[in-house]
């Protein structure tokens, strides 16, 4: 007994030892909690790449980290003796409410008591409305923040005149958000149009500083109509929108004239079978000011076109199987535009001068990673901040005309010595079976190919949005960190429908939201299941908004594919979605109740076989509480049982630290039914 218990401690001490040997590297990192990944978490700031405070102060390089702030030699990267700038110097007194400063001008538009006010550089100040309310709404971001528009007031470039939204809302149906925070609850409701319904009606004014007066541009009947982009020409004579009608499948660029608000003319009309999606306003030449830059998708790709104030066509400045994600401004020196595209690779973003004569293309960064760029007033030196999957950030002072940098900076990584899993990325084909689709997965840190893991899908999916890109860690959520701490795999796919591949790749969802992009995400899972180390019994999924849609629609729609979901904040019923967005992708229940009824995960509610928590914050004006209150309802019917949380008083994300909160639950749910196995206990 006694030699049979050393054998057994000797084997036990030799285990621990090849243990220690195999897995050292692993203890030595520190784990992660949500305190340190999650953005609202009290530690997380401490784990963001380094960021370096260079800014522009018209020409000059200004280093803000310092106090007063250096100015820098965009040619050598070095401060320049005796050169600071006091930045708390330059600070302004600012209205309560303010909106929108001109440095031109020194004026200030700011709203109070719901109305627009203007203040010039000497303080005096103009009422420009006084019927503003909840109902009628002044110089704020309208259309529901769609086609572009962040704003409601647009200084000219002398910053004498000011064009401003107006919201007429008051016919809108109000949606009963409910305020639980008072001692008896109450009323605090939304102004919200749902597809197929009553929208608002939209008029633009412009107000004279010299004048004191306000016109409002001839519009007509606003009804049904969408106006955005809005652009002064360079003289302020002239005020340049685009229009688009309900069905968004015609769109025009209109001009007007600012001192009788009538219009001028008409330069171009561009139409769709499905629908066209104006973005940016357009953008004149600084050395030119009859010509300006227009963007269209109409040879498929999102490109940049040179046009006249006469509405002739002078040629497509860019062009290829690739989208330009934007225009930064103008170098005037040398006649070049500076833009960042995606040409160097689907999952890149990139900076080129692009010579408006030869209309030729240089590359001014390194060709790798995703860029961004902020450019001197003259156009001559630009900011190049970028990333690349195994580098946190890196900055360099990029000179545009001859493309040599200085001041370049890499951060450290800010995970060194703690928990670091394996992040890949790779593709494979669509349910086409012609497209290539892009993926990131991440892997325990620890991980062994001859076990199997729990495997989470995370899930969005919808336009204007991609999770896949050649940025740090392939653009990974720091939840997936979390999450293969703790011994899953995360798979992330971006399918057909999301943004910058193309109008048809795009524009293939029309009328059907979901569909396509649950077929390419079932190509996902059949790749997972090729896999040995996926444990094809235990796969999970989950997203928020258009992702937690996906979740709820792939949950209920293929019902034996997924063990557990959490969807967050989703849509079940188009029909319950806003006018713009719901309508450009679906049309209106009316004109496509086949497609309404197709897309809803009402009738599915039937199907759900796994476990799935819905999670939302109870005032949500984006997705509102009707959607998942009515899932309920029907699974309640059906007899299905769907999990439920609900944040009181937030909105369509969990802000602050509540959002720590929210990625734990998302966690445990997944914890508790993903992640446990049958464990055999026979001695």
């Amino acid at each position: 007994m006694v030699r049979n218990a050393m054998t057994m401690k000797i084997k036990y001490l030799t285990l621990s030892l090849i243990m220690l040997t195999t897995t050292g590297s692993l203890f030595a990192q520190k784990l992660f909690t949500l305190e340190e990944l999650n953005f609202g978490g009290k530690n997380a700031s401490q784990f963001y790449p380094e960021r370096w405070q260079l800014r522009w102060d018209g020409d000059r390089l200004i280093d803000a980290a310092s106090k007063p702030a250096s100015v820098i030699d965009a040619k050598t990267g070095k401060a320049i003796d005796g050169e600071t700038v006091d930045l708390d110097a330059n600070k302004r007194s600012r209205h309560k409410g303010e909106l929108e400063y001109c440095k031109a001008s020194g004026a200030v538009a700011f709203l109070k008591d719901n109305n627009l006010w203007v203040a010039d550089a000497d303080g005096k100040e103009f009422q420009l409305s006084s019927d503003g309310s909840r109902e009628i709404v002044y110089g704020q971001s309208v259309h529901r923040d769609e086609f572009g528009i962040y704003k409601g007031t647009f200084w000219s470039p002398d910053g004498q005149l000011l064009a401003f939204y107006r919201m007429d809302q008051s016919m809108v149906a109000d949606y009963p958000q409910v305020n639980t925070f008072e001692r008896e609850a109450t009323l605090a409701p939304d102004k919200y149009p749902m597809a197929g319904m009553t929208s608002h009606k939209v008029t633009v004014g412009i107000f004279s500083l010299q004048t004191g007066k306000t016109i409002y541009l001839d519009l007509g009947d606003p009804t049904d109509r969408y106006f955005t982009n809005i652009a002064w020409a360079p003289d302020g004579k002239t005020l340049y929108l685009y229009e688009l009608n309900r069905d968004q499948n015609h769109t025009t660029l209109d001009a007007y004239d600012t001192v009788t608000g009538r219009k001028l003319k008409t330069l171009r009309e561009e139409s769709s079978d499905k629908y066209v999606e104006p973005l940016h306003p357009i953008t004149f030449l600084p050395w030119d000011d009859t010509k300006f830059i227009y963007w269209s998708w109409r040879d498929g790709f999102k490109h940049l076109y040179l046009m006249d104030i006469n509405g002739k066509e002078l040629g497509q400045l860019t062009s290829g199987k690739w989208v330009v994600k934007e225009l930064v401004g103008f170098c005037p020196a040398t006649k070049s535009a500076i833009i960042i595209t995606k040409e160097a690779g689907d999952l890149q973003r990139n900076i080129y001068r692009l010579d408006l004569k030869t209309k030729k293309r240089t590359l001014l960064d390194n060709g790798r990673g995703c860029h961004s760029a902020q450019l001197s007033a003259n156009g001559r030196y630009l900011i190049d901040t970028w990333q690349e999957p195994t580098v946190p950030r890196a900055c360099a002072v990029t000179d545009t005309k001859s493309g040599k940098q200085s001041l370049q900076r890499t951060a450290k990584d800010p995970w060194e010595g703690w928990y670091q899993p394996i992040f890949e990325q790779g593709t494979i084909l669509a349910a086409d079976g012609q497209t290539t689709l892009y993926w990131r997965m991440v892997k325990p840190m620890d991980f062994d190919a001859s076990k199997k893991y729990p495997t989470v899908v995370y899930v969005y999916g919808g336009p204007h949005a991609h999770n896949v890109e050649a940025s740090w860690h392939w653009g990974s959520r720091s939840w997936e960190t979390y999450m293969a701490q703790k011994g899953y795999i995360l798979f992330i796919l971006d399918n057909r429908g999301s943004e910058d591949r193309g109008r048809d790749f795009e524009q293939v969802t029309f009328r059907h939201l979901g569909q396509e992009e649950m077929k390419d995400q079932m190509k996902g899972v059949e790749f997972l299941h090729s896999l040995p180390y996926v444990d094809s019994n235990r796969l999970g999924v989950h997203g928020w908004s258009y992702g937690g849609f996906m979740t709820t629609s792939l949950m209920t729609t293929y019902p034996d594919a997924f063990k557990v979901g959490v969807a967050g904040g989703p849509v079940i019923d188009w029909k319950w979605y806003e006018v713009m967005y719901g309508e450009r992708y679906m049309d209106t229940p009316q004109q496509n109740p086949e497609g309404y009824e197709q897309t809803s995960c009402i009738g599915k509610a039937k199907n759900l076989k796994g476990k799935l928590q819905i999670i939302i914050g109870m005032n949500d004006p984006t997705c509102v509480p009707q959607h998942s209150l009515q899932f309920l309802n029907a699974c309640a019917e059906a007899g299905t049982q769907p999990d439920f949380f609900v944040y009181p008083g937030e909105g369509h994300n969990m802000a602050g630290h509540k959002s720590v909160h929210l990625h734990e639950r998302i966690t445990q749910y997944f914890e508790d039914y993903l992640k446990p196995l049958t464990i055999n206990t026979t001695p």
